[in-house]
């Protein structure tokens, strides 16, 4: 379908909700046109817009083209000529922007999974680093972050640590996390001032809802268990810990940060149907082969994404070229915005070249 009847089909079906609405819907109908209204309207707006600037377009062309056009007013159409053909060229990269596709999961909290790959202790310390690095960003988009499990490495940092992010959009900003992530650096550890390479896998999955995932309760095994600690008072001398077993797919969670069974064994559930959430959205998006090529990287976990060099202070992102000189921001969560918005701006670009395709 062309572009203008994209429009003329979006600009058709808000005045049939318009005319309705007005016509005196009721109940379940109205509320439903009500939403349907809401989520349209800014897009009109736009097309709208865009439709009124392609007309006074067309009026400076005409009196350009007028050979009866006298030489102020043509010098005047001349000069506005050009403002009005950029106003034009950005309404319509906007209303196609508005046109792509959404993910319906952005707008979700997420689960944050950080594990510590090749490197040992220095590993370790560096799934630390990286999930304080989410964390004050989490922190300055206004969402919170409530870790759910974690174990410790042996000199600081975590061997795994897991979290809820929530707050609205959490997903849509940071899904392009998922990967491998790689440091260059001398280890606080080593006296010759050698550079050790390290890695940690980063997960982001979209937090699920109890409509998402439908799982029987024949289907769950629950074993809990004494939670591990360091010792001393807040020691828990009970078996609060959870594990929940998924028999059919075998996949299984434990949660044993709550002192509390019942609220260990809430979380572990919502980890469990996160989970399989995602591997349903994966299996979706696997099927849809022709989508891929739309997508930043291949989407595996295993892929290397980025690389911190500590010695230069730089950060760079292989999926997109990126390299900035501000590793110190980046990992404050102050910087990573930048790599956000470039990765979200060269998906959208993906996806845009492929809806011309076709």
């Amino acid at each position: 379908m062309a572009l203008s009847d994209k429009l003329d089909s979006v600009l058709d079906r808000f005045a049939v909700i318009e005319a309705r609405m007005a016509a005196g819907a009721e109940g379940g109908d109205y509320v439903r046109l009500a939403r349907d209204h809401a989520e349209l309207a800014p897009l009109v707006a736009r097309i709208r817009a865009l439709r009124a600037a392609e007309a006074e377009l067309a009026g400076l062309d005409d009196l350009l083209g007028d050979g009866t056009t006298d030489a102020e007013m043509r010098g005047l159409a001349a000069a506005e000529r050009g403002p009005t053909a950029a106003r034009v060229a950005d309404l319509a990269h906007e209303v196609a922007l508005a046109l792509l596709p959404k993910d319906t999961a952005d707008e979700r909290s997420v689960i944050l999974e950080v594990r510590a790959g090749t490197g040992g202790d220095e590993a370790a310390l560096f799934a630390g680093d990286l999930f304080r690095m989410y964390e004050r960003h989490a922190a300055l988009h206004g969402w919170t972050t409530q870790v759910i499990s974690m174990s410790e490495g042996d000199l600081g940092g975590f061997k795994e640590i897991i979290a809820e992010i929530a707050g609205p959009g959490a997903y849509g900003r940071l899904k392009f996390e998922s990967g491998g992530h790689r440091v260059q650096r001398v280890p606080a550890t080593e006296s010759s001032g050698r550079i050790h390479t390290s890695a940690a896998t980063v997960a982001v999955l979209p937090e699920a809802e109890e409509v998402d995932v439908e799982i029987a309760d024949s289907d769950l095994r629950f074993d809990t268990f004494r939670a591990s600690g360091a010792g001393g008072q807040h020691v828990n001398k009970t078996d609060s810990a959870v594990r929940v077993t998924h028999l059919p797919t075998g996949l299984a969670v434990a949660v044993q940060e709550e002192r509390s069974q019942h609220q260990n064994r809430a979380k572990a559930l919502m980890l469990l149907r996160t989970r399989m959430f995602d591997l349903e959205r994966e299996r979706l998006a696997s099927a849809r082969a022709a989508d891929r090529r739309s997508q930043v990287g291949s989407g595996d976990r295993s892929e290397r994404i980025r690389t911190y060099n500590f010695g230069q202070g730089r950060v760079t992102d292989h999926r997109i070229d990126l390299t900035l000189h501000k590793l110190d921001q980046i990992l404050e969560g102050t910087g990573l915005d930048e790599i956000l918005d470039a990765l979200i701006a060269d998906h959208r670009a993906g996806l845009l070249a492929a809806d011309a395709e076709r």
